[in-house]
This record gives structure tokens, C-alpha cells and sequence, in this order.
């Protein structure tokens, strides 16, 4: 795909789409914008460029050439946008077997430094990137923009243009759900409709060649382009990039009888990613599927990313498969303890338990003050609230129409269960395991980086003694709508009033919103800002801080002040 106007019209629309001026500003913002406007740079690269998986002394450098057959692809990284102070340069291909897709590791590298980097194949160059490594020694400031679920139908991910033009974020972490594998008629199909953005594959995406298309259709967006051109990625998965609510033996949106086998279609999808995405591929030993890594930024703070999906995770219980069972007060207490509170139910696998211990341990040697969790799916024990009696009082209005989901909410509410059953609340066992191995190594004061739930969430972390643990910033999906949007813009927001008063854990919460989490940290201090945008069904928008919050110490851990 490319750009069917030329330059001149091009950079026009570009400075009436809201963030997109910031980037002009600069000289390799305007190599980018150039790049993209050119008709021969554009299609033969049209899934732009992308870093990510930083070290300190190495960065991966990623992109895709359009089809021709095996294709020669010289790459070269400076340290200025006009590539006059050339720091290496090599040559590698492009080939059918990773579906036409280059990553190169450029090792040898100077802690802390911006490079910039570009592909070409003949004469015809790609789009500047820009990347950086991780800082060692003293560092004053880090800025991490905190992204999820980026639905193509409901809309265009402008947030992620937000963040490419944002000069405060060093590094972009995304936790998942980066695409998603329904087809044109499933979720989404009305709004994908409506504004050209269908689903590509028509059908769900189940076999290799329809996970590569997926992948290749995402990253023509052009916020999408923009924030990967900006900023080096630190990417996991969740369930979506290979089918909804997945565990160890199968998925929730898998169907073998028609779909074939599980593990067959999550090879697939997991082949794909690490085709499509600026990840490293395995270390000697490991499989794609674990997925987990540790970053260290500096004398300033660390981060572990988990794995919860393809490694470790036992079957959701499903509510569907015991609700009628539930009568009384003493049958949801048995629920609680004896099924989902089974002991034997796990979310993250040892080895990945190890890491995480190990990666702890280090981070308190070093003397980091903050220590980051890049996690998936929500921790904060977040249970239902009184919805059927208290939603139309707190909502001001009568409900004539009520969704479908609020037969179940209701039920949900009236025994005090949790919300969900996919995220750690359906794990409660896996999750005092996982704070205990954090007590263990030391680290009682979490900063725990959420996706999943399309939600913003302020949540404060405790163990089962009641001890804290830390806070959670969850964040909302890029373009993904709310759960609970189908009430109204009053309903939904008398939800989430009711579920931030109803959960001691959960200090604040909004599904109405579509964005990410800026997350700034310095030796003293931790500020974190939901940034909104306000459309996403055109690439007119706006943006905005709709809530700022301060991280402090309490109690030997952490909390909001």
C-alpha cells in the first residue's frame, strides 16, 4: 500500500491531523514525512520501519520489503538525521521465508545514545528511523509510553502518532493485543465498515499466510508507521495476536473442528510475530513462546515483561459453568476458594516465576528505585459492584434498553464475584505465588504496566495479609471500546464510579476513553498521565491529559498520593 496523493498534499493533511505538526518541527520528522509521501520509497516499503528490544549496547532494527522474489537490503545507522556521522552499515536479505521481513542486531553500540537508522534497496531508501539504547549510570529522567490493544475496524491509531511526536517518551512498551484475529464480520465489522478499515483477511485469521497478512495490514497505519519510525518498541503479546483467552491447551475463539488443531494455529501466529514485530528472535534454549524479558534503564529502574498466555496458564473457569449453582452467600465463598481459588491453577510458568525472581533481585543489587512489571492482563482484585441497584440512580437516567451483558453483571454484582475471570482475579492462587516470589527477592513496590482491558485504571496492590504490594497503571486500548460502553456515556461512567467505590484496590478507573499511559520517572519521583484522543473514526483528533497521578512511598511499598 502507499500513499495515492503526492508530497505537497501529503504534508498538508499531515498538519491538519492533530499531533502529526510536532513531528514536522523537526528535520528527521520531515525525512519521515518525506519518505512516506514518496510513491517509490512508500509502496517498496510499506510497512515502514521499526526498532526495538534495546540493550545497552545493541538495538534491532526491523522492516519489510514489498514481494519481489529474494531481495538484497543494505541498512545503515547514524548518530544524525542527515547520516553524515555513519556509525555501521551491512547488507541482508529479504526472503519468502520470513515473508519478505528484515531484522538486523547492530551490536557495538553506545549506551544511552539516539541513533538513526534506514533501509534501501537500490536507489529507492526507506524512511529514516530513530532509535536509542538503554542508559547505563546515572540517568535523571526516563519517559515510557504504556500502549494496548489496537483494534483496526474500530478506528485509526492516532495514539500511537501522539507518542511518536511526544519528546518526553524514550521507549514505547506495548502489551498486547497489537492486532486482533476476527474477521470483517466479526467484532468491529459495523465500525470497520463504515470508516474503509474492514479486517484483511476477510475471515479469521487461523494459518500462517493469514496471521502475516493480518500483521501487514496493521502496520500501514499511519500512526502506526509514525510511532515505530520514533521510538524502539518493547513488545509482548497477549491473547490476540493468536486467538481470544488462550491457555496452554487451547482458546476460547478456537474451534477444532473447523480451525484445525491448537497448537498448529498458535505456532502460526507466534511465527508471525516474531516475523512482524522488532523482537528478538529465541535465546539458545528457549521456544518463541517464552516470551519474557528484563530491561535495565540505568541507576533509575528496571523492567520485567511477562509471559501469561502460552507458557504457564491453566483453563479459565467460565461463570457459565456455575453461576446456577451459586444460591447463597456459603456457594460463591466455596466458589471462590475451592474452584478458582484452586492451588493448582497457575498463570505464569516456573521457569518464567524464576526469571521474574532473578530479574528482581538484580534490580535491588543495583539500587534501582523503581522496578516495572510490563503484564497483560489486569492484578487488582476487582469485583463486581451492585448494578442492578445502584447503576440507574448513580447514572441519572432510566434504562429502556439495556445491553446484554447486564443480565450477567447484575447476577455478578448481587454475589460479589470478580469482573473477569481471564485476568489474574481468575487466578488468585498464581497471583499470591507471583507476590510472594516478588516479597521474596525483596521488591514489595510494584509499578505494575497493564493492557487487556481497555480501561484506565489507578490501582493500589495487595497481597492476602493485606500487605501492599504496589500500584498498577492499566491502560486503555488504542482503539478498542470499553466493556461497558453499551450502557451510554452516563452509564458507563456510573460504572466505573461504582467499581472504583466498590473495590479498595481499584483507586480509579475510566472505560470511556481511547489512549495510553505516559509514564515519567525520576530518581525521586513517578508521575504518570492518561492521554486521550478524542476520535478515532478519522484522522482529525484531538488530545489531552484526562488525569494525572503521583506515585509515593508508603509503608515500605508504594501507593498514590
Amino acid at each position: 500500500m502507499h500513499f495515492p496523493y503526492p508530497r505537497r498534499k501529503f504534508l498538508k493533511a499531515a498538519l491538519t491531523t492533530g499531533a502529526a505538526s510536532g513531528l514536522l518541527f523537526s528535520a528527521w520528522g520531515s525525512k519521515v514525512l518525506a519518505a512516506l509521501a514518496d510513491p517509490e520509497s512508500s509502496q517498496l516499503f510499506s510497512h515502514g520501519v521499526a526498532s526495538g528490544d534495546p540493550t545497552h549496547d545493541s538495538v534491532l532494527l526491523w522492516t519489510r520489503v514489498l514481494p519481489s522474489g529474494s531481495a538484497t537490503v543494505d541498512w545503515e545507522l547514524a548518530t544524525d538525521p542527515d547520516f553524515t556521522q555513519m556509525q555501521q552499515r551491512g547488507t541482508t536479505a529479504a526472503t519468502a521465508a520470513r515473508d519478505h521481513t528484515v531484522k538486523v542486531v547492530v551490536e557495538d553500540l553506545q549506551p544511552g545514545e539516539t541513533y538513526y537508522y534506514r533501509f534501501r534497496v537500490g536507489e529507492v531508501v526507506s524512511e529514516p528511523g530513530r532509535t536509542r539504547t538503554l542508559p547505563a549510570g546515572p540517568l535523571a529522567q526516563l519517559g515510557i509510553a504504556i500502549a494496548s490493544c489496537s483494534n483496526y475496524p474500530f478506528g485509526f491509531f492516532n495514539a500511537y502518532e501522539i507518542i511518536a511526536n511526544d519528546a518526553d517518551i524514550d521507549f514505547v512498551l506495548h502489551l498486547g493485543d497489537y492486532l486482533y484475529e476476527y474477521g470483517a464480520d466479526g467484532w468491529g465489522a459495523a465500525e470497520g465498515a463504515a470508516i474503509g478499515r474492514a479486517h484483511a483477511p476477510a475471515h479469521e485469521i487461523v494459518s500462517l499466510q493469514d496471521y502475516r497478512e493480518r500483521h501487514a495490514q496493521y502496520k500501514t497505519d499511519l500512526g502506526s508507521r509514525l510511532m515505530h519510525a520514533a521510538h524502539p518498541l518493547i513488545s509482548t503479546w497477549d491473547d490476540h495476536e493468536s486467538s481470544n483467552n488462550p491457555w496452554l491447551g487451547g482458546a476460547q475463539n478456537h474451534q477444532p473442528d473447523t480451525e484445525g488443531d491448537w497448537r498448529t494455529r498458535r505456532d502460526a501466529s507466534l511465527q508471525a510475530y516474531f516475523e512482524w514485530m522488532p523482537v528478538r528472535d529465541p535465546e539458545p534454549g528457549l521456544s518463541r513462546a517464552e516470551l519474557w524479558r528484563h530491561f535495565s534503564f540505568g541507576d533509575l529502574a528496571s523492567l520485567t515483561t511477562l509471559e501469561t498466555r502460552h507458557t504457564g496458564r491453566s483453563e479459565q473457569i467460565d461463570y457459565g459453568d456455575h453461576l446456577e449453582a451459586i444460591d447463597n452467600e456459603a456457594d460463591r465463598d466455596r466458589f471462590l476458594q475451592d474452584i478458582l481459588g484452586d492451588s493448582s491453577r497457575s498463570l505464569l510458568s516456573a521457569d518464567m516465576e524464576t526469571f521474574l525472581a532473578n530479574s528482581l533481585t538484580r534490580s535491588l543489587s543495583e539500587s534501582q528505585p523503581w522496578r516495572l512489571i510490563g503484564n497483560q492482563i489486569p492484578v487488582a482484585r476487582t469485583h463486581v459492584p451492585d448494578v442492578a441497584n445502584r447503576l440507574e440512580q448513580e447514572a441519572g437516567r432510566r434504562y429502556d434498553s439495556l445491553p446484554d451483558s447486564h443480565r450477567l453483571f447484575s447476577r455478578l454484582g448481587q454475589l460479589d464475584l470478580p469482573l473477569y475471570l481471564d485476568t489474574w482475579d481468575g487466578y488468585p492462587a498464581a497471583r499470591e505465588r507471583f507476590y510472594q516470589r516478588c516479597s521474596a527477592a525483596g521488591a514489595s513496590d510494584l509499578i505494575v504496566l497493564t493492557g487487556d482491558s481497555h480501561a484506565f485504571w489507578a490501582n493500589e496492590l495487595f497481597n492476602d495479609s493485606g500487605r501492599r504490594m504496589g500500584v498498577e497503571l492499566g491502560t486503555a486500548g488504542i482503539t478498542s471500546p470499553g466493556d461497558f460502553e453499551d450502557y451510554g456515556p452516563d452509564g458507563a461512567a456510573a460504572f466505573d464510579r461504582l467499581v472504583a467505590e466498590h473495590n479498595r484496590e481499584v483507586t480509579w478507573t475510566d472505560c470511556t476513553h481511547r489512549g495510553f499511559v505516559k509514564l515519567v520517572l525520576t530518581p525521586d519521583s513517578a508521575t504518570a498521565d492518561y492521554v486521550v484522543v478524542d476520535n478515532v473514526r478519522s484522522r482529525q483528533y484531538g488530545s489531552s491529559v484526562l488525569r494525572s497521578v503521583d506515585i509515593v512511598r508508603r509503608d515500605g511499598s508504594l501507593a498514590f498520593s
